[in-house]
Order: structure tokens, then C-alpha cells, then sequence
């Protein structure tokens, strides 16, 4: 259904705006920015790790693209509580706790991003129960004042996609200017194989979260990635390329799964499912039919080629 719909319709990059997450520690998404800045609306190429001992942010990473930013293109960082392997809840429920120390991360925190140049920020506080709620929101609230009152702004947060509870759209949007909604991770790296975002799942979750809060206030975050699940070790992240040299390798086709529009493959030991370009026009165009016209790409170096020529026009 969906991919008949994607034929008839327009290009779905007709008064669409396309976001770019970059990952840092891969040079393969730096490339992919460099080459295709041009395409992009939007570009969050900063990572700004909040420590879970002292609070501190830290720029882990160098960021030569937002001080060669052609056009005075925008540039926004991403501000979390991850680091090591997992989020740090404990981190966001202690800076809720002690006025002080919220105030003084949350100025060196846009004190960093103004020096910086950057004109955003989205936060990254995942891992936070219902019971958090109140906290997250008076965290947020922080960090936004103090990023606008260093000249960064919009703010904006990373949501899950289902889970309302603990990230219920209306009260965040009194802390930030926008959601953007993590449609992906449908099947993740510790479940069973299958696809990662899937277009009935994902519009099933988008839509909700549009009609609660507004499209105009969503972003939509698509999976431009992939997984290999393997019986012998640890799922691990793949690329387009990568899902096709592993089919070829293992003479085994790389073929669409017709419930979910999505590639995958499977050989002894292993299984892979990743996203490509039919899959995200299938993905946007839906989207588009809830009034959402704001799509954000995770993550830069991991995708289909074809997504530059096809869908982000």
C-alpha cells in the first residue's frame, strides 16, 4: 500500500525540510556531511556529553564542519546523557534535585554552544521513567533558557516513539521548541531480528504524536541504518553497503520484505535487516500525509546512496 502510494505521489521533497545527525567517531558520516551539506536543511553535527559525576559538558568530539558552515547554513548539537554504553537517567535526576548545579550546567553548557556557533540544540535524555517527569521538564526548561539566552535557539528534544508515558509530547513542549520523534528501533540490538521502522508502525506512532501536539512542532526522525543480528556475538550496526556486501558474500539475496517495505537477508549464524531508499520515500511520503514536513536522517554515512537522488531532492 505504501509503496503504491509512493508512486503515484509527488516528489516527496517538494517543501520538505531534511536534517542530518552526524556521528562523529565514524568518518564515514563526516564524509557523508561533507558531500551532501548542501542537500540538508539542517546539519546537528555537534555531541555534547553531560558527565555523570561532575556535570560538566564536554565536546567529545571536534567539529570542524560548524566553523566551515557555506551559506551560514544551520548548525544544532546534540545534548545527552549518554556516554560510556548507556544513558544516564541518574544524571538528569540529580541536576532536577539541586537548583545550583542545574543552573551552572546548564549555563556552561550553552556557554559551549554559543562559542561554538551553533544555533540549536536538541536534547537527549533517554532512559527517564513517568515518575521523572517533572524533572525532565525542569532540567529542559534550564538548559533552554540559558541556550537562548547565549543566542542558541531553537531548542528542540529526542522522544521516543511510543513511549508517552514517560515522554508525554504537550508538557515537554513547555520546556522546547519542538519533538523530535525517534521513529526507530522497532526491532533493536538486543531483540529478535526485524525491521527498524517499519512504515505502518511508524505511522502509527507518528500520528499520535501529531495529533497531540501538532505536526508542526514534530521533526521525524528515519533510520538510514541497518543491524546484523548473529548467533555468535553481539548484534552490530551495519550500513547499506555493508547489508550488501554481507548478502553477496554469503550468495544469499538482499530482498524486500513485503509486509515492512524493508531489505533484509539472512545466512547461517546471522540475519540483517537495514533501510534504503525505498524504504525512507515510503517512510517521508507517509509522514507527509499527517502534515509533517520536518525529517531528520540517522545517522550520516550509514545510508543508501540513492536516498540523494530519490527522496532528499
Amino acid at each position: 500500500m505504501a509503496a503504491c502510494a509512493s508512486a503515484r505521489g509527488r516528489p516527496p521533497a517538494t517543501g520538505a525540510e531534511f536534517w542530518g545527525f552526524v556521528a562523529p567517531w565514524d568518518p564515514r558520516s563526516e564524509a557523508s556531511t561533507v558531500t551532501h551539506d548542501a542537500q540538508l536543511d539542517v546539519v546537528i553535527s555537534g555531541f555534547i556529553v553531560l558527565d555523570s559525576a561532575t556535570f560538566r559538558p564536554t565536546a567529545l568530539y571536534a567539529d570542524s564542519s560548524v566553523r566551515n558552515n557555506p551559506g551560514n547554513r544551520r548548525r544544532m548539537a546534540l545534548v545527552t546523557s549518554y556516554h560510556g554504553t548507556r544513558f544516564h537517567p541518574e544524571t538528569i535526576r540529580a541536576l532536577g534535585s539541586d537548583s545550583t548545579v542545574l543552573g551552572q550546567a546548564a549555563g556552561r553548557t550553552a556557554a559551549l554552544l554559543g562559542s561554538a556557533g551553533y544555533r540549536g540544540m536538541i536534547l537527549d535524555f533517554e532512559g527517564l521513567t513517568p515518575d521523572d517527569l517533572d524533572v525532565l521538564i525542569r532540567v529542559s526548561n534550564a538548559f533552554a533558557d540559558s541556550a537562548r539566552a547565549h543566542g542558541v535557539s531553537p531548542t528542540g528534544m529526542a522522544i521516543p516513539a511510543t513511549d508517552t508515558a514517560a515522554y508525554p509530547g504537550r508538557p515537554l513542549l513547555s520546556a522546547v521548541d519542538f519533538l523530535v520523534v525517534m521513529l526507530y528501533d522497532q526491532h533493536w540490538l538486543t531483540s529478535p531480528p526485524g525491521p527498524i521502522a517499519s512504515p505502518d508502525w511508524a505511522m502509527r506512532a507518528l500520528g499520535m504524536r501529531a495529533s497531540d501536539v501538532g505536526s508542526s512542532r514534530v521533526v521525524a526522525a528515519f533510520p538510514i541504518y541497518g543491524y546484523q543480528w548473529r548467533s555468535d556475538s553481539a548484534t552490530a550496526v551495519v550500513s547499506f553497503a555493508d547489508a550488501e556486501a554481507l548478502a553477496r558474500g554469503a550468495h544469499v539475496p538482499l530482498q524486500r520484505d513485503p509486509a515492512s517495505n524493508t531489505l533484509h537477508a539472512q545466512s547461517d549464524g546471522w540475519s540483517v535487516w537495514v533501510s534504503d531508499a525505498k524504504l525512507l520515500d515510503s517512510l517521508v511520503r507517509g509522514a507527509r500525509r499527517t502534515g509533517i514536513t520536518k525529517f531528520a536522517l540517522w545517522r550520516l554515512g550509514l545510508e543508501d546512496p540513492k536516498i540523494w537522488t530519490d527522496v532528499v531532492r
